[in-house]
């Protein structure tokens, strides 16, 4: 698949590249030229997720904070300020093509938790199929440690994974690796596509670039580790001119990190390293077979539940002769589960009086014994 055909892309923006380094001021121009990129992409059928950096560069001017001596609370209240212009500059920009943009802060706490991985994937689910452009930030306000503007690059993989996106593509002040920090070294070589991150390439990592950007090639390598283990494509290109994503389209120079994994591998492997089931869930023989066909797990299948686990948690999927068929995590709680014994999908808010969705457990959330 290439990023022409990709289903679903992931875009991640830099701080350097939204924020003009002498006026602390936002690039609208670019802004709006990437936004016409996105339409592009999305009328190929492409969906679009944005990562965007930005809040605390904007906030900060706004505050009147100098950057030399920003402390972690002039950051988070930076971030805080600056998270509503951003906002508000993305919503304008999609707006002029009848997008609607919808924003949501994370933090890679809320992605690595199960439960929070799930509710955040479903919420994406559910912008993408209503046709929004979800805009994702890392939720810089309540951060305990000590906030990097790179740090979206490790974001950006975390979205790809959790999103089972096809392309990760980071948009930076360079068009891709090279052997050494080309800013030093005229003679440095382009590495045109990487397929294994090796302790050599990993070397060839430098120091940060600019005032608003310290997450350099460091994060993104760290990024590529996250995305192509998880069977994404990542990408480094040039972004500081106009129509960034176009240009790539259109064969700009850039650097491609090929997966080492397919996506449902790297799922697979995600749940069979989790922590021990929480519970199980009885199904009968129609539901095994259904299960075994690669079909989600639905209410009018299970016989019944047993534990007492969370939505979220790891469950065993259980036939009626005793026989484990597999490990899933569940879309509901073990009481929710319980109350959908037996129901048809369309009873399931009659029952609860809300729906997570059809299935108690998805087909990609399911490993089966084979």
């Amino acid at each position: 698949m290439s990023l022409h055909t990709a289903r679903r892309v992931i875009v991640k923006i830099g701080s350097a590249l939204l924020v003009e380094g002498k006026t602390g001021k936002i690039r609208h121009a670019w802004m709006e030229a990437l936004c016409d990129d996105i339409v592009g992409l999305r009328a190929r059928g492409t969906e679009v997720i944005l990562v965007s950096s930005g809040a605390i560069a904007l906030g900060r001017r706004l505050l009147k904070l100098e950057h030399a001596t920003l402390r972690l609370a002039d950051k988070q209240a930076a971030a805080s300020v600056g998270q509503i212009r951003l906002s508000q500059y993305w919503e304008e920009g999609l707006a002029r093509h009848d997008l609607v943009m919808a924003q949501i802060l994370l933090t890679l706490e809320d992605i690595e938790h199960r439960r929070r991985f799930l509710n955040a994937r479903e919420t994406l689910e559910a912008l993408l199929s209503a046709g929004a452009v979800p805009m994702i930030n890392e939720n810089d306000t309540v951060a305990t440690g000590e906030i990097r503007f790179g740090d979206n690059d490790r974001l950006g993989a975390k979205v790809a994974h959790m999103t089972g996106a096809d392309y990760l593509v980071l948009l930076s002040d360079i068009d891709g690796l090279y052997t050494q920090d080309p800013r030093k070294n005229p003679h440095a070589a382009f590495v045109p596509e990487v397929h294994a991150l090796t302790p050599e390439l990993l070397a060839m990592a430098g120091a940060a670039p600019g005032r608003y950007s310290s997450g350099g090639m460091v994060t993104k390598l760290a990024a590529a580790g996250i995305a192509t283990g998880s069977g994404c494509t990542m990408i480094i290109a040039q972004g500081r001119g106009a129509h960034p994503l176009r240009s790539l389209l259109d064969g700009a120079r850039h650097t491609v990190f090929h997966p080492t994994a397919s996506p449902r591998a790297a799922r697979q492997q995600w749940i069979l390293t989790s922590l021990a089931p929480g519970g199980q869930v009885v199904v009968d023989a129609g539901a095994a077979r259904a299960v075994g066909q690669g079909k989600n797990l639905l209410a009018a299948g299970v016989v019944r539940v047993e534990g007492g686990f969370k939505n979220g948690d790891t469950v065993r999927l259980i036939n009626e002769a005793g026989d484990e068929l597999g490990l899933g995590l569940a879309a509901y709680s073990a009481e929710e589960c319980r109350k959908l014994v037996g129901a048809k999908t369309t009873e399931i808010e009659h029952r609860l009086g809300y729906s997570r969705g059809n299935a108690l457990i998805h087909s990609h959330d399911m490993v089966l014994h084979r």
